[in-house]
Protein backbone atom coordinates (compact mmCIF):
# COMPACT_ATOMS: atom_id res chain seq x y z
CA UNK A 1 0.00 0.00 0.00
CA UNK A 2 2.84 2.41 0.91
CA UNK A 3 5.72 3.37 -0.94
CA UNK A 4 9.32 2.93 0.61
CA UNK A 5 11.79 5.52 -0.53
CA UNK A 6 14.18 5.33 2.54
CA UNK A 7 14.71 7.82 5.01
CA UNK A 8 12.96 10.58 4.13
CA UNK A 9 14.50 12.77 6.83
CA UNK A 10 17.93 12.14 4.97
CA UNK A 11 16.58 13.24 1.97
CA UNK A 12 14.90 16.42 2.83
CA UNK A 13 17.50 17.09 5.82
CA UNK A 14 20.25 17.65 2.78
CA UNK A 15 17.46 20.06 0.76
CA UNK A 16 16.18 22.40 3.78
CA UNK A 17 16.94 25.69 2.66
CA UNK A 18 18.15 25.42 -0.77
CA UNK A 19 16.23 27.97 -3.43
CA UNK A 20 18.14 27.05 -6.09
CA UNK A 21 17.98 23.98 -7.83
CA UNK A 22 18.00 23.22 -11.19
CA UNK A 23 15.00 21.43 -12.35
CA UNK A 24 11.48 21.13 -14.39
CA UNK A 25 9.13 23.74 -13.66
CA UNK A 26 6.58 21.44 -12.84
CA UNK A 27 7.03 17.61 -11.57
CA UNK A 28 5.43 14.73 -13.39
CA UNK A 29 5.37 11.57 -11.63
CA UNK A 30 6.04 8.51 -13.76
CA UNK A 31 5.32 6.18 -10.28
CA UNK A 32 2.22 4.45 -9.56
CA UNK A 33 -0.30 3.84 -6.91
CA UNK A 34 -2.66 2.04 -7.65
CA UNK A 35 -4.31 0.69 -4.77
CA UNK A 36 -4.50 4.03 -3.48
CA UNK A 37 -5.92 6.34 -6.79
CA UNK A 38 -6.57 9.58 -4.56
CA UNK A 39 -3.10 10.09 -3.71
CA UNK A 40 -1.44 8.36 -6.74
CA UNK A 41 0.72 11.94 -8.19
CA UNK A 42 0.39 12.64 -11.89
CA UNK A 43 1.80 16.13 -11.10
CA UNK A 44 2.61 18.55 -8.49
CA UNK A 45 3.18 22.23 -9.18
CA UNK A 46 3.52 25.78 -7.97
CA UNK A 47 2.44 28.99 -9.77
CA UNK A 48 4.07 32.26 -9.26
CA UNK A 49 1.19 35.32 -9.63
CA UNK A 50 2.39 38.33 -7.98
CA UNK A 51 3.11 38.15 -4.12
CA UNK A 52 0.78 34.61 -4.36
CA UNK A 53 1.86 30.92 -5.10
CA UNK A 54 -0.54 28.44 -5.99
CA UNK A 55 -0.23 24.45 -4.91
CA UNK A 56 -1.63 22.01 -7.12
CA UNK A 57 -1.41 18.15 -6.89
CA UNK A 58 -3.17 16.26 -10.01
CA UNK A 59 -3.84 12.67 -9.30
CA UNK A 60 -4.61 9.51 -11.29
CA UNK A 61 -7.99 8.97 -9.23
CA UNK A 62 -10.49 11.19 -7.58
CA UNK A 63 -8.47 14.05 -5.34
CA UNK A 64 -9.73 14.29 -1.79
CA UNK A 65 -11.96 11.41 -1.97
CA UNK A 66 -10.36 9.23 0.63
CA UNK A 67 -9.99 10.44 4.80
CA UNK A 68 -9.00 8.64 7.98
CA UNK A 69 -11.22 6.52 9.58
CA UNK A 70 -12.11 7.93 12.92
CA UNK A 71 -11.38 6.48 16.00
CA UNK A 72 -12.86 8.94 18.16
CA UNK A 73 -9.90 9.85 20.55
CA UNK A 74 -6.79 12.58 19.88
CA UNK A 75 -4.24 9.93 20.46
CA UNK A 76 -3.23 7.55 17.70
CA UNK A 77 -5.61 9.23 15.44
CA UNK A 78 -4.45 9.66 11.62
CA UNK A 79 -3.75 12.21 9.13
CA UNK A 80 -4.13 12.02 5.92
CA UNK A 81 -2.13 14.79 3.75
CA UNK A 82 -1.41 16.58 -0.05
CA UNK A 83 1.81 18.11 0.88
CA UNK A 84 4.37 20.36 -0.83
CA UNK A 85 8.18 20.38 0.66
CA UNK A 86 9.82 23.32 0.06
CA UNK A 87 12.94 25.43 -0.10
CA UNK A 88 11.75 28.33 1.81
CA UNK A 89 13.64 29.34 5.61
CA UNK A 90 10.37 28.73 7.53
CA UNK A 91 10.86 32.62 8.52
CA UNK A 92 8.92 33.00 5.10
CA UNK A 93 5.50 32.51 6.87
CA UNK A 94 6.55 33.45 10.13
CA UNK A 95 8.58 30.76 12.20
CA UNK A 96 11.91 30.96 13.75
CA UNK A 97 15.00 31.03 11.03
CA UNK A 98 16.38 28.14 10.10
CA UNK A 99 14.08 26.13 12.31
CA UNK A 100 13.50 22.54 10.18
CA UNK A 101 12.08 21.87 6.90
CA UNK A 102 9.09 24.37 5.86
CA UNK A 103 6.16 22.60 4.08
CA UNK A 104 3.05 23.67 2.48
CA UNK A 105 -0.17 21.31 3.21
CA UNK A 106 -3.97 20.29 2.92
CA UNK A 107 -5.44 17.60 4.82
CA UNK A 108 -8.16 15.67 6.77
CA UNK A 109 -8.46 13.91 10.24
CA UNK A 110 -11.34 13.20 11.89
CA UNK A 111 -10.66 12.81 15.24
CA UNK A 112 -9.41 16.38 16.56
CA UNK A 113 -9.78 19.94 14.58
CA UNK A 114 -6.57 22.53 14.98
CA UNK A 115 -7.97 25.13 12.70
CA UNK A 116 -9.40 27.20 15.76
CA UNK A 117 -10.00 30.39 13.99
CA UNK A 118 -12.03 28.96 11.15
CA UNK A 119 -15.33 27.68 11.11
CA UNK A 120 -14.66 25.29 7.28
CA UNK A 121 -17.93 23.37 7.33
CA UNK A 122 -20.35 26.94 8.35
CA UNK A 123 -21.96 24.81 10.99
CA UNK A 124 -21.19 27.49 13.87
CA UNK A 125 -18.50 25.63 15.49
CA UNK A 126 -15.39 26.08 14.79
CA UNK A 127 -13.73 23.24 16.69
CA UNK A 128 -15.33 20.19 14.40
CA UNK A 129 -13.65 20.88 11.45
CA UNK A 130 -11.00 18.57 11.30
CA UNK A 131 -12.56 15.95 8.55
CA UNK A 132 -13.16 18.62 7.01
CA UNK A 133 -10.44 19.46 4.02
CA UNK A 134 -8.02 22.41 5.03
CA UNK A 135 -4.59 23.78 5.00
CA UNK A 136 -1.51 24.13 7.04
CA UNK A 137 2.33 25.37 6.80
CA UNK A 138 3.80 23.04 8.87
CA UNK A 139 8.06 22.75 9.87
CA UNK A 140 9.23 19.15 9.55
CA UNK A 141 12.14 17.82 11.26
CA UNK A 142 14.56 14.88 11.38
CA UNK A 143 14.48 11.65 13.69
CA UNK A 144 14.40 7.86 14.42
CA UNK A 145 11.98 7.94 16.88
CA UNK A 146 9.02 8.31 13.69
CA UNK A 147 10.44 5.10 12.20
CA UNK A 148 11.49 4.76 8.31
CA UNK A 149 10.35 8.02 7.40
CA UNK A 150 12.60 9.26 9.82
CA UNK A 151 10.33 12.85 9.68
CA UNK A 152 7.97 14.55 11.97
CA UNK A 153 6.17 17.98 12.64
CA UNK A 154 8.71 19.69 15.15
CA UNK A 155 7.46 19.61 18.67
CA UNK A 156 7.73 22.63 20.86
CA UNK A 157 9.44 21.20 23.74
CA UNK A 158 9.38 22.66 27.28
CA UNK A 159 11.12 25.86 27.58
CA UNK A 160 11.46 26.02 23.69
CA UNK A 161 10.82 29.61 22.52
CA UNK A 162 10.06 29.70 18.61
CA UNK A 163 8.77 32.65 16.48
CA UNK A 164 5.61 31.85 15.93
CA UNK A 165 2.73 33.13 12.94
CA UNK A 166 -0.28 35.08 14.25
CA UNK A 167 -2.72 31.64 13.22
CA UNK A 168 -0.49 29.22 14.90
CA UNK A 169 -3.52 26.49 16.66
CA UNK A 170 -1.87 26.71 20.09
CA UNK A 171 -0.27 23.26 19.61
CA UNK A 172 2.79 21.97 21.26
CA UNK A 173 4.22 21.70 17.27
CA UNK A 174 5.46 24.10 14.69
CA UNK A 175 2.39 24.53 12.48
CA UNK A 176 0.11 27.49 11.14
CA UNK A 177 -3.52 27.05 10.61
CA UNK A 178 -3.76 30.59 7.76
CA UNK A 179 -7.16 29.29 6.44
CA UNK A 180 -6.51 29.61 2.91
CA UNK A 181 -9.15 26.90 1.47
CA UNK A 182 -8.37 24.16 -0.93
CA UNK A 183 -10.09 23.70 -4.34
CA UNK A 184 -10.50 20.36 -5.18
CA UNK A 185 -11.86 19.54 -8.94
CA UNK A 186 -12.18 15.52 -10.16
CA UNK A 187 -8.64 14.89 -10.14
CA UNK A 188 -6.33 17.60 -8.70
CA UNK A 189 -6.43 19.76 -5.39
CA UNK A 190 -5.28 23.60 -5.20
CA UNK A 191 -4.84 26.15 -2.92
CA UNK A 192 -3.88 30.18 -4.04
CA UNK A 193 -1.45 31.52 -0.87
CA UNK A 194 -0.92 35.27 -0.34
CA UNK A 195 2.74 36.14 0.86
CA UNK A 196 4.37 39.16 1.76
CA UNK A 197 5.29 41.13 -0.89
CA UNK A 198 9.24 40.89 0.98
CA UNK A 199 9.55 37.61 0.40
CA UNK A 200 11.19 35.94 -2.64
CA UNK A 201 9.00 33.29 -4.27
CA UNK A 202 10.37 32.87 -7.54
CA UNK A 203 13.23 30.10 -7.95
CA UNK A 204 12.58 28.14 -4.49
CA UNK A 205 12.56 24.44 -5.14
CA UNK A 206 9.55 21.97 -3.89
CA UNK A 207 7.99 18.81 -4.22
CA UNK A 208 4.89 17.04 -3.91
CA UNK A 209 4.15 14.12 -1.89
CA UNK A 210 0.69 12.34 -0.32
CA UNK A 211 1.18 10.94 2.89
CA UNK A 212 -0.14 9.39 6.06
CA UNK A 213 0.72 10.97 9.70
CA UNK A 214 -0.19 9.65 13.35
CA UNK A 215 -0.66 11.73 16.54
CA UNK A 216 1.29 9.46 19.06
CA UNK A 217 -0.67 6.98 21.03
CA UNK A 218 0.80 8.68 24.25
CA UNK A 219 0.76 12.26 23.31
CA UNK A 220 4.50 12.38 24.01
CA UNK A 221 7.04 13.64 22.17
CA UNK A 222 7.12 13.35 19.21
CA UNK A 223 3.57 14.24 19.04
CA UNK A 224 2.90 14.06 15.13
CA UNK A 225 5.02 11.48 13.04
CA UNK A 226 5.05 10.72 9.33
CA UNK A 227 4.34 7.19 9.77
CA UNK A 228 3.12 5.97 5.80
CA UNK A 229 4.16 7.80 2.25
CA UNK A 230 1.80 6.68 0.02
CA UNK A 231 3.82 8.78 -3.63
CA UNK A 232 6.97 11.18 -3.86
CA UNK A 233 6.29 13.14 -7.50
CA UNK A 234 9.87 13.00 -8.18
CA UNK A 235 10.41 9.54 -7.07
CA UNK A 236 13.51 10.48 -4.62
CA UNK A 237 12.03 13.53 -2.73
CA UNK A 238 14.85 15.65 -4.59
CA UNK A 239 12.83 18.91 -4.97
CA UNK A 240 13.44 19.39 -8.59
CA UNK A 241 10.58 21.18 -9.08
CA UNK A 242 11.02 25.04 -9.45
CA UNK A 243 8.66 28.24 -8.81
CA UNK A 244 9.02 30.33 -12.29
Amino acid sequence: MFRSIGSLGSALGALAFSTTLAGAQDIASTSSVPDKPAFDIQKASVKHDGASLTFRIDVAGKAGAEKPKAIGKLKGSTVYSYVWPAGFDPSAVGFSKKSGILAFAVTSHPDFDDTPWFDEDGDGDPANDGRVWHSHWVVLAKTKACGPSGLKVRDIKKGETFDLPKTWPNLPILIDSPGWHPRFTPNSVEVRVPFDKSVKLAGVSFDGVTSALRVNANAHVPLLCVNAVFDVASGDLSLPGLIN
